[in-house]
């Protein structure tokens, strides 16, 4: 009676099994290609910051002078010195702080667009010698209709983010195969699960398999090696791109106060007006202002005002007091009065904000230091492997049922004429 009951079970797990097994199939075919290039993309974006000045030195790197000589010229001397080598009709938006002492600070300049429909046209990065206020170089870097243009880095940060087809439709379109990764990889861990408790098997490769058992194998214990990695990045990579119907759902269960994952300053911040024709405070002294109140930390980068009423944004990285997983504290300036008007510590804040936080670190693997972004990297090289191996298990399994059933319909025909 026990042996009726277990069998009846297992019968019923494995009909369970056959259904997710096609539901894991065919989101593969579907989505597979596609999750395995933003999977890649995604691996190599790891080292998204240390390949820059590796495929350009002349634009990235300087030469530290020794002795009194080696002090950092004031940001305002190294914005003027970009200034004379800005593209024509372009603003400056933004500056990039180097994360090594020998490198360049790069300023990010957007040319105005004619067409009052689009605020920025492209983006151009100049690169100064924080030292000797020499231009390295300038860099196109965002062009704003062709993506072939972007240098390398760029190119594969676009590919990866949007599959190439524009902001609004590839961010989209990239969050919504995020969500069919992450429930394929899902249903790849419910098909993995061994029935009959053989965990050793199950998490091993077979030696002495044929190519086809192997091709399973690979696929199997791969998959489950690196999926609670790709649901991380899968997870994060849907709350990046598609952050207000995730954010809808958060907000049922805890408040969210930040506006999404990459802002932190809440949209109603703004600079007071200025008296008697005050004039913006320079660079240089929004950055003081925040190293004098803020010492703890390495400056990441400086957003400027985008108008007459927005604020000097300032952030910093490996803040010790935030902790050793999310380092990050970000500043909002006034623009007029120099006052530090919010200040935004990750890793405080509500449940909601507290899982913002938390994304992009774990997407791209900083939360863990050098062991987390090798743990993407190998997720990331994992995903064209598993599209690969997934695909050949499929027509190794179609070739082997077409031979069935021709196989059996051999026979009914030699039994049919037989009887005849």
């Amino acid at each position: 009676m026990t042996d009726n009951k277990n069998n009846k079970r297992l019968a019923n797990l494995k009909a369970r099994r056959k259904l997710w097994l096609n539901v894991h199939l065919y989101l593969g075919l579907v989505a597979g290609l596609f999750l395995a290039v933003i999977g890649l993309t995604g691996g190599l974006l790891v080292f998204y910051q240390e390949s820059q000045p590796l495929l350009r030195p002349d634009l990235y790197t300087t030469t530290v002078p020794t002795g009194s000589q080696a002090r950092l010229q004031p940001l305002d001397n190294m914005l003027a010195a970009a200034e004379k080598a800005k593209p024509p009709h372009s603003e400056f938006t933004r500056l990039y702080y180097p994360y090594k002492d020998n490198s360049a600070y790069k300023f990010l300049y957007s040319v105005r667009e004619q067409n009052p429909a689009r605020s920025k046209g492209d983006g151009y990065l100049v690169f100064v010698d924080p030292y000797t206020l020499n231009v390295n170089g300038i860099q196109l870097w965002f062009p704003k209709d062709n993506d072939w243009a972007r240098p390398l880095p760029s190119f594969i940060m676009q590919l990866h983010w949007c599959l190439l087809l524009g902001r609004d439709t590839g961010r989209i379109t990239v969050g919504i195969l995020g969500l069919l990764g992450f429930i394929s990889v899902l249903t790849g861990l419910i098909v993995w699960w061994p029935l009959t408790g053989k965990f050793k098997q199950a998490l091993t490769i077979k030696r002495s398999a044929g190519s086809m058992r192997r091709i399973f194998d690979l696929h199997k214990t791969i998959g489950f090696y690196v999926s609670f990695v790709l649901l991380s990045t899968f997870f994060s990579g849907v709350y990046m791109n598609l952050p207000d119907p995730v954010n809808t759902v958060a907000k049922l269960f805890t408040p969210i106060h930040r506006p999404d994952v990459f802002e932190s300053m809440p949209p109603e911040i703004h600079s007071t007006r200025p008296i008697n024709g005050q004039h913006t405070v320079s660079l240089s002294a929004v950055e003081n202002i925040v190293q004098k109140n803020y010492p703890s930390g390495r400056l990441w980068m400086l957003n400027a005002p985008k108008n007459s009423f927005d604020v000097f944004v300032v952030m910093k990285r490996d803040v010790d007091k935030v902790g050793q997983f999310i380092g990050y504290q970000d500043f909002a300036i006034d623009q007029y009065s120099g006052q530090i008007i919010k200040t935004y510590t990750a890793g405080t804040g509500s449940a909601g904000d507290v899982l913002l936080d938390w994304q992009w670190p774990l997407h791209s693997g900083h939360a863990f230091g050098w062991t987390g972004r090798i743990l993407v990297l190998l997720a990331g090289l994992a995903c064209p492997v598993l599209y690969v191996t997934g695909v050949m298990r499929w027509l190794q399994k179609r070739r082997a049922k077409r031979y069935h059933l021709s196989k059996v319909l051999l026979n009914n025909l030699t039994k049919h004429y037989d009887a005849q």
